[in-house]
Parts: C-alpha cells; structure tokens; sequence
C-alpha cells in the first residue's frame, strides 16, 4: 500500500526520473501535487506497472493533481554535466514548471541536489512508497516513452519502439554496425569492449 504523501498538512510534490540508465535520447523528469484523498487501486510504481497500464494512469494522475509538470535534459546536456547532474536539472525544471509552488519535495532515490527555497526528502524506492512520487515515475516514464517513439521513426535500425534507447542486445548491434546518431550519449560506454570509441568515424 503506497502512502498519498509524506505529510498531508503541506503542499508537497513528489519527483522522479525516467531514462537515467539510456545509451540515447533525453532524461525527463516529472514533479506531481496530488489533490487531497487521491487514491488510485492501480496506482504503482512505473516499473511495476504494464506500459498499457501506465498510460491508462497518466490522465488520471493529471485530472487528480493540483499541480504537475514535466522536465527534459538533452543528451547534449547530459554529456557536459553528468547524468546524476542531469537527472537532478530535469527535476529542478519539472519543479519550476509547477503551477502551484509546494512546500516540501518527496525526491526518489537517496540522493538530490537542494532546490532553492524548499526543502527536500529523499526516499530510497520511494516510487513505491508514495502516491505522489508514484504518480510521478508514470508521467516521467510515459512522456519519455512518447519521446523515443517519435526518435525511432527517425532512426529505426536501434528499435528504440522496443528498448526505448536502454542497452540491449540489438541496440548495441546497431552501434556496432552504423555508429551512433546525435541522439546517443557520447560519454556513455556505448558497447561492451569499449575503451574508447572513436566517435567521429
């Protein structure tokens, strides 16, 4: 059974993070305020949950929310700051985007970097632990989903449709065969033997 907040007497806003583990494309992040007594039998943590499931959920969570928002770090990005960094700016973007300014910020995982002017908990697996961090992992998941899907048809020799831009097998086959598209994160080790890849072939 997943808590609907740390506190329920402030204005508080769960986040967390989508893509942080990708070989290619954007991490985003989403910030989400629960309306009071929202409640969803369905409503879990995004890995636990079925894609159908997910986007069965994802208006639900933003017809049932005070306030959310979406943020996005670009590969690019990525690259010059780090991944932790970046996952970290994607939620500070999601925050700012927020319409309704929260209290306090429900971060998953067990580290994050302090944003100005609210303060923070960290919960180790906190997407299943808190409805709003929950509702959170789902809307972060699904927009990056969204993302990659347009990337595909772009580039679908990587089957990101199937892999999303995560290491598997046939993505790396793919690296291995044509390179790398822009989309890639170049600091990443992005085959297996990689030492150092040439990435200007």
């Amino acid at each position: 059974m997943l808590f609907s907040c740390m506190d329920p007497n402030r204005v508080e806003a769960g986040c967390d993070e989508a893509g942080r583990g990708c070989l290619a494309g954007s991490v985003f992040a989403a910030a989400v305020i629960l309306s009071p007594g929202f409640t969803n039998e369905l409503l879990n943590d995004s890995k636990q949950l079925s894609e159908k499931k997910r986007y069965q959920l994802r208006p639900v969570i933003e017809a049932g929310a005070i306030a959310w928002a979406v943020g996005v770090v670009t590969p690019e990005e990525i690259d010059r700051i780090n991944i932790l960094n970046a996952s970290f700016l994607a939620m500070h973007r999601a925050i700012k985007d927020l319409q309704v300014q929260p209290e306090h910020l429900l971060i998953d995982g067990n580290r994050f970097t302090p944003y100005t002017g609210i303060p923070h908990t960290t919960v180790i697996k906190g997407d299943a632990k808190y409805m709003n961090i929950a509702a959170a992992s789902i809307l972060a998941k699904t927009y990056r989903d969204d993302y990659m899907n347009e990337l595909a048809d772009m580039y679908p020799d990587y089957c990101w449709k199937q892999n999303k831009g995560y290491p598997t097998k046939a993505h790396r086959e793919a690296i291995r065969r044509i390179g790398i598209t822009p989309y890639h994160r170049k600091t990443f080790t992005l085959l297996p033997e990689q030492l150092r890849l040439e990435l200007e072939k």
